[in-house]
């Protein structure tokens, strides 16, 4: 009998990609859900095991999705912090530089404080490099400066100013927005007398445009 494969290389079999079963992703999505509910509801402080519950899954099922409550508040905020990076963006077509800086710190502070104890959960992993919530932080740090260096650049900005100074500024005035139970309007003010040492004045200011572009 003729050997129709000799002489030719063996074929590699093909590595298969382990996707994760349907039920596994449903239940993820649960804990998601209901995770996300629980820390509007009560604050990001809340006890895992209601999440369980109310995720209808074993904590074992929790804890192999998300082994730290940070890893389920990073996970749970994406989508929130997403949206704000498309605003930033948003804001610096249709804005001048000094004024879409100052919105975006006040759309920051406030998106920064939807749940309870958020602002407080933020600011201790921004002082820990190894935080998981620590990787959420950064791109809003990286968008704070871009819209800095764009003020900056216009002379409409503090020139010693940096984004990491500017991020931990919006962390406390987002803590007591959240502290002190502000309505939108309030938090607005709050965050415009808070930043107001990051603009250049129109006195100060070369060309005569203050944060308020004009």
């Amino acid at each position: 009998m003729i050997n129709m494969f000799a002489g030719q290389e063996p074929l590699e079999a093909t590595p298969k990609v382990r996707r994760p079963r349907s039920d596994a992703l449903r239940n993820r999505e649960a804990i998601l859900d209901a995770a996300r509910r629980t820390f509007e509801a009560e604050g990001v402080m809340a006890p895992l095991d209601g999440i369980a519950v109310l995720a209808g899954v074993g904590n074992a099922t929790l804890y192999r999705n998300f082994p730290t409550r940070e890893d389920l508040l990073a996970a749970v905020i994406q989508s929130s912090f997403d949206d704000a990076l498309a605003y930033g963006q948003e804001l610096s077509a249709e804005l001048e530089p000094a004024p879409a800086l100052a919105e975006w710190l006040v759309g920051l502070a406030w998106r920064l404080h939807i749940w309870h104890e958020l602002p407080y959960c933020l600011a201790s992993a921004h002082a820990d490099t190894a935080a998981t919530l620590n990787d959420s932080n950064r791109p809003l740090i990286v968008e704070t400066g871009r819209l800095l260096r764009a003020a900056q650049a216009r002379n409409q900005a503090a020139a010693g100013v940096t984004a990491e100074q500017v991020f931990e500024l919006v962390l406390a005035l987002s803590w007591a927005i959240d502290r002190y139970k502000d309505t939108e309007s309030v938090a607005r003010q709050r965050v415009l007398m808070g930043t107001v040492g990051v603009f250049v004045s129109c006195k100060q200011s070369d060309d005569g445009n203050g944060p308020d572009g004009g």
